[in-house]
């Protein structure tokens, strides 16, 4: 079993072990399990069964993990993604008025054009079309996105009416065991001893837990409750609201389709890079399994009965972890699966005890900055746009869109535009696009 595991995974290969492939998986999993309860209470929100979408979630997130280790032999995992679930919920049914048996038939028609997409090579060709400067600020960026939703979730950082943000206080319980959490795993880290981040996480929720912090309460649930999301997807409805053929569909899809392509783009773009996967020329190796998986989840997903599934930046914490293959997310998905018969138990994991990870992570993730040419103001500015209005805008599309934007403009503005970058043209003003379509609403 371990030489079939090593030759299937090139675990010799890209220099790691079994233990350090576990290990690494159960650290992606731990840093991403608050989807098992955050994304059956946004859910929930459109009048989906609750106890179904956590099982949903965790069926979703388990096959297309495993989809992802063992196809695309990647340490990336999958689940439902946040910010899209936000919109499903509130904008597609709340606002809308869409029915979520139909919100769900779009979600699988957006997999669907995913897939066609991926099969005709258009996904490939817009990545390749993305300047590297750009990919190395997007990783900075989503460390930048990473570590401010940690030092959020730690409390160190709040909200404020008068400056957006400004200092949490530093005397809350749960601040002072994120900080705790965040210095231990760092000494950890400092000594290189293996595993720093997992024992940081499982540390601060003992702490918790001893502490009277943590706080769990159980609810009736079994994973056969699955039945009352799975295959309930409304596809006829969606296209054809009454007898017409629903003219808000084309709205739902282009944003789905939107803001998924460019968020999983930039995710595919940092772990791969973090790991050490990405070629020397910017190339991903099997990025085809990669983005077909992607697609895959998503169709998968609507059939299960939950929003969109997409890759997790949270992976990044079971790469630095050490994961560098497939097995990591295998690892991930074998616990996700485990969770259909214990989902309400996600609860026991307290944010602050996952933030420092996000915080370390993130720090860790500004490396690939020194790769861009600063003083070159055509590289420089799109890469600084990038870079900070990911995490400004929470979300990994805006800021890839603002940087394609500039270096477009510019290259057009130095007469160093070429037709090989045609598509590079259509990107930035599909993007310009919807802005104006954004401000409009």
């Amino acid at each position: 079993m371990q030489q079939w595991l090593d030759r299937y995974f090139r675990l010799t290969e890209r220099g790691t072990t079994i233990r350090t492939e576990v290990m690494a998986g159960l650290t992606t999993f731990l840093t991403m399990a608050y989807i098992i309860v955050v994304n059956p209470t946004l859910l929930a929100q459109a009048g989906m069964p609750y106890a179904a979408v956590a099982a949903a979630t965790c069926f979703a997130a388990g096959f297309a993990s495993l989809l992802m280790g063992f196809y695309a032999n990647t340490p990336l995992a999958l689940a439902p993604g946040l910010g899209l679930n936000a919109y499903f919920a509130f904008t597609v049914v709340g606002q809308m008025g869409i029915p979520w048996t139909q919100a769900l038939g779009c979600v699988f028609l957006s997999g669907a054009i995913f897939l066609f997409l991926t099969f005709a090579g258009i996904r490939q060709m817009i990545i390749k079309a993305i300047p590297h400067s750009l990919f190395s600020a997007t990783a900075g960026g989503i460390g930048l996105f990473i570590a401010f939703i940690g030092l959020r979730n730690a409390g160190i950082i709040q909200a404020s009416p008068s400056s957006l943000v400004t200092l949490g206080s530093l005397g809350n319980t749960q601040t002072l065991l994120a900080i705790g959490g965040l210095l231990l795993t760092a000494i950890l880290m400092a000594y290189r001893v293996r595993g720093a981040i997992l024992i940081g996480i499982l540390a601060v929720t003992f702490i918790g837990i001893l502490s009277g912090f943590v706080h769990f309460s159980g609810s009736d649930y079994s994973p056969a409750m699955l039945g009352k999301t799975a295959f309930a997807l409304d596809i006829k409805g969606a296209l054809f609201r009454g007898h017409n053929f629903g003219s808000a569909i084309i709205e739902i899809l282009f944003i789905l389709l939107f803001v998924d392509l460019f968020d999983n783009i930039g995710t595919l773009v940092a772990v791969t890079k973090r790991a050490g996967l990405m070629d020397k020329d910017g190339t991903i190796p099997n990025l085809n399994r990669m983005l077909l998986t992607d697609a895959i989840a998503t169709l998968v997903g609507a059939l299960s009965g939950t929003s969109t599934v997409t890759s997790y930046i949270e992976s990044a914490a079971g790469v630095q972890a050490g994961g560098r293959s497939g097995l990591t997310a295998v690892v991930v998905g074998l616990l996700f699966l485990c969770m259909l018969w214990v989902a309400p138990y996600a609860q026991i994991i307290p944010i602050g005890a996952t933030a420092p990870a996000l915080i370390l992570v993130g720090s860790l993730m500004m490396a690939p900055l020194i790769e861009i040419d600063w003083n070159n103001i055509e590289e420089a500015l799109p890469s600084f746009l990038t870079l900070i209005v990911i995490p400004l805008s929470f979300s990994i599309a805006n800021g890839l869109a603002f940087g394609i934007i500039a270096y477009t403009a510019l290259k057009i503005a130095k007469g160093k535009l070429k037709k090989d970058d045609w598509l590079l043209c259509l990107l930035a003003a599909l993007f310009i696009g919807r802005f104006v379509y954004l401000a409009r609403g």
